[in-house]
């Protein structure tokens, strides 16, 4: 047999040496297999994955107390044992041998004190028999000897525990207590010297007394057992016949009880039958207990149910009940300013009632009674009573407060007096009734609508006359003289003269006119608002939605859209209300502009400039209906001016008519005049609309131009450079800074240029015809012909070239004299002499070097005048 690993010193020094510095003594240490046990369908502990481990059964003394634990160690990767799991002996409760494994090696341990007690115990599997039985044998002595309790043990029989025992008796190590002050001391016993036994723990010392008692009555060889054992028949028969003796003997006894018990018996059912009696009678009246308490509770239900519907009832009939003075207000109150207060009243109570009637505030089950469909009708009928007494007081109202102001001449601008309107007594007036406006509309919101047309004709009057009046005073008070309107025809002298009348009182009766009615305009669309109840949120700045981002276009008001459809609604309502509002107040505007139209048609950029101001400044509390109509004058001034535009253009037009026309067009040095007067009214401002003026009339002053120069062939390249020099002499202040004057300046300098190179071009080649003629011939054949072989060609021989020098050059001084003399003869403007007489003598210098260019190609040997006899002599003419 192969030696047992607890008899394995190495392997008991290894695991000693992983317990290092526990204080700790191994008495036994042994090699086994772990399994993890798991539940299987029979209720039995199966198993699976073995894994190598050492067990190591320790003790630890401290003095008079001994500890037992129970090591289990692991294989680190290093073939080294560590620690792994630490067992207290003394929670040890049942070791359990598994009975289906085909060995009987393998066995469990379960310990009290594990917290999770639902997980299978781990199973230990040790090589043979003799392993297991010798590591369970010492922690049962260890347990007996040290805690004196052993555990449950469950698939082992003890009697071969004890035989086993006896057979093989191994040394453990124990401890024993030495004297005081010394500690414990291990020493090697016989497992017999311990005294603990299965055969102990089985049978008590009374019963192992009575069993040598009773051997040793019988004095009897190892040899008699037959003997022994007939002897032991013998005697139990005879205590068999003794037993059935006694029984016979007490047959008397036992009817006699037999008797007792069948009297007991006949007592016992008549006391069934009472207590079967008793129990009807108990059970009836438990039912009846428990029938009157059902209808004890159904009553004082019922009370509690009928004290709430009382108490239901009461707040019904208050609300039901309408209270005389209220009834008498809505019906045929007064509403003077006096009586406001006790309307507002019987107004909040009304509302009041009708909401307390309403599904929400009232229990659905109420809304079908009878009373309350009356009460509600009733209350009905008040409502249209007030509502319907109520507008036709304010309609009045409205319409007699503005009479009444119209009515008073002082109010409104007179002759010699131009007086601001004052609304701050009207709109005082007005207050008095908000509340009640705003109740009407809790009431019955559909009311509104006529007392907002009754309100916006009355008020759009008064506005109306308010604007009339002070536009005939302003136009009465303020003295111009009118500008004449032919600013592109006529002499020049005098247009300067008559365009100098100062007319910025026009601009200033514009300006005073828009400061007195656009604020009074905002303020009174604001107050409508809110004075008629719309439910719209706060105005805004013009172009900007209440999330600070751009709105689009259709929004015209300048109130944040709603998402919902009563907003939306309501937002279209004020729309309409300001429309009559301010319906037909603008024609008081369009005729201020048109009177200053009339005056200087010019104003009108100076009157945009102001409108466009007015529009950018809009605050948070601007209307924006107030901003269309701004806008529809911005447009009627724009319609104004370009009115005025398309006139200047058709006196531009008109120039095309006069066939004889010579020399300068009276337009070109007006228009600088008029460009001038026009930067001055604009004040670098209201570009777009200059802009377009610009674009628009030297369009068609460089069309007619064009027009009128294509009407004589013979002075077309004369004309033009003419006009252009006298454009942009003129024009050359004003485009340096307007851009846009800037790009028609660059456009007429390049047609000067143009317009001068072609006269040029014609009077050199009036002069030197041949010469530039036969430089042509060469240059063409040129591209076929090689330089040298030019002068064997057809007409262009040696002999020819020298005649045809000889022709230009010979008189070249008075060639030239004559060109001078025809260039200033074809000019009206003599200022312009001096530049295109250096222009001309540049480009016929240019055009002479090429003629030295080709003779050197062509005839090397030829000798014409040099380029720079040639510039002397053009420099000494």
């Amino acid at each position: 047999m192969a030696k047992s690993s607890a008899d394995d010193e190495e392997l008991r020094r290894a695991c000693q040496a992983a317990i290092e510095g526990s204080k700790q003594k191994i008495m036994i240490s042994i090699r086994v297999a772990k399994r993890r046990g798991i539940w299987g369908k029979s209720g039995k502990l199966a198993s699976y994955m073995a894994k190598p481990r050492a067990l190591a059964l320790c003790l630890k003394s401290d003095g008079h107390k001994t500890q037992a634990f129970l090591r289990v160690l692991k294989y680190s990767s290093g073939g080294v044992l560590e620690p792994a799991k630490l067992y207290k002996l003394k929670h040890l409760s049942r070791v359990e041998v598994i009975t289906n494994e085909p060995g009987g090696c393998t066995f469990t341990m379960g310990f009290d004190n594990l917290s999770s007690q639902s997980v299978a115990p781990p199973q230990w599997t040790m090589r043979n028999i003799d392993d297991r039985n010798r590591i369970l044998f010492c922690i049962l002595n260890v347990c007996k000897e040290a805690f004196g309790r052993l555990p449950e043990v469950v698939g082992i029989d003890v009697v071969e525990m004890a035989l086993w025992a006896k057979e093989n008796k191994p040394s453990v190590i124990t401890q024993k207590n030495q004297q005081a002050g010394h500690g414990p001391v291990s020493t090697r016993v016989a497992e017999s010297d311990l005294k603990v036994t299965v055969e102990k723990d089985l049978i008590s010392t009374a019963e192992e007394d009575d069993m040598e008692a009773l051997l040793g009555s019988y004095v009897m060889g190892i040899g008699e057992a037959e003997a022994f054992s007939a002897r032991l028949k013998r005697e139990l028969l005879a205590l068999e016949a003794a037993n059935v003796h006694a029984m016979l003997e007490s047959e008397p006894l036992v009817e006699e009880v037999l008797q007792g018990l069948e009297a007991a018996t006949h007592c016992v059912d008549d006391m069934d039958e009472w207590l079967g009696t008793f129990n009807v009678k108990l059970r009836h009246i438990r039912e009846d207990i428990e029938s009157i308490e059902t209808r004890n509770n159904k009553l004082e239900m019922q009370s509690v149910n009928n004290k709430a519907l009382i108490q239901e009832l009461d707040k019904l009939l208050e609300r039901l009940c309408v209270p005389s003075e209220y009834a008498t207000r809505l019906t045929g109150g007064k509403f003077d300013e006096a009586c406001m207060t006790q309307n507002i009243e019987a107004c909040e109570w009304l509302t009041g009632a009708l909401r307390g009637l309403e599904v929400p505030n009232l229990d659905s089950t109420y809304g079908n009674m009878r009373a309350v469909k009356e009460k509600r009708a009733e209350l009905e009928k008040l409502k249209a009573t007030f509502v319907r007494r109520a507008s036709g007081f304010l309609k009045k109202y409205f319409a007699n407060l503005v009479d009444s102001m119209m009515s008073d001449k002082n109010y409104f601008s007179q002759r010699g007096q131009l007086k601001q309107p004052d609304h701050a007594d009207l709109r005082y007036k007005c207050r008095i009734y908000a509340h009640l406006l705003q109740h009407l509309k809790s009431l019955d919101k559909n009311c509104l609508l006529p007392l907002r047309k009754a309100y916006c004709s009355s008020l759009n009057l008064l506005l109306r006359r308010e604007a009339r009046e002070f536009a005939n005073e302003l136009r009465a008070s303020t003295k111009v003289s009118i500008s004449p309107t032919t600013w592109l025809e006529g002499s020049p002298g005098g247009n300067q003269i008559g365009n100098s009348t100062d007319t910025s009182a026009l601009s200033d009766a514009y300006i005073k006119m828009l400061t007195v009615f656009i604020p009074l305009l905002v303020d009174e669309s604001s107050f409508l608002a809110h004075f008629m109840c719309f439910e719209v949120p706060a105005l805004v700045p013009p172009g900007v939605g209440a999330n600070g981002n751009k709105r689009g276009s259709n929004d015209d008001l300048g109130i944040m859209n709603m998402d919902s459809s009563d907003s939306k609604a309501d937002l279209q309502s004020l729309n309409e209300s300001l429309q009559d509002l301010l319906d037909g107040i603008h024609e008081d505007f369009y005729s201020a502009v048109d009177w200053a139209y009339k005056i200087d048609p010019l104003r009108c950029i100076s009157m945009h400039l102001i409108t466009e101001r007015y529009l950018s400044g809009q605050q948070a509390d601007a209307a924006g209906f107030v901003r269309v109509l701004l806008g529809y004058l911005a447009s009627k001034i724009s319609l104004q001016f370009n009115r005025f535009v398309d006139e200047a253009c058709h006196q531009i037009e008109r120039n095309e008519h006069n066939v004889r026309q010579m020399g300068i067009l009276p337009y070109i040095p007006r228009f600088a005049t008029l460009a001038i007067r026009m930067e001055q009214y604009a004040q670098g401002q209201s570009r777009n609309l200059v802009d377009q003026a610009y674009t628009k009339l030297v369009s068609i002053m460089f069309v007619t131009l064009e027009k009128v120069a294509q009407t004589d062939p013979k002075t077309y390249d004369i004309f033009l450079l003419e006009n252009y020099a006298a454009f942009l002499n003129s024009m050359y202040d004003v485009a340096n800074f307007v851009p846009t004057l800037a790009k028609f300046y660059q456009q007429a300098s390049g047609a000067y240029e143009q317009a001068c190179m072609r006269h040029i071009n014609m009077l050199i080649h009036s002069q030197f015809e041949r010469l530039f003629q036969f430089a042509r011939k060469i240059e063409d054949l040129m591209f076929t012909v090689s330089p040298e072989e030019i002068q064997f060609q057809l007409g262009l021989s040696k002999m020819e070239f020298r005649k045809m020098l000889k022709s230009s050059l010979s008189g070249v001084d008075k060639s030239i004299a004559a060109m001078h003399k025809k260039l200033q003869k074809s000019l009206t403007s003599q200022e312009l002499l001096p530049s295109l007489w250096e222009m001309c003598k540049k480009a016929f210098m240019d055009k002479y070097v090429g003629i030295t260019q080709l003779a050197a190609r062509i005839c090397p040997t030829e000798s014409i005048p040099s380029v720079s006899e040639m510039r002397n002599l053009l420099a000494s003419l």
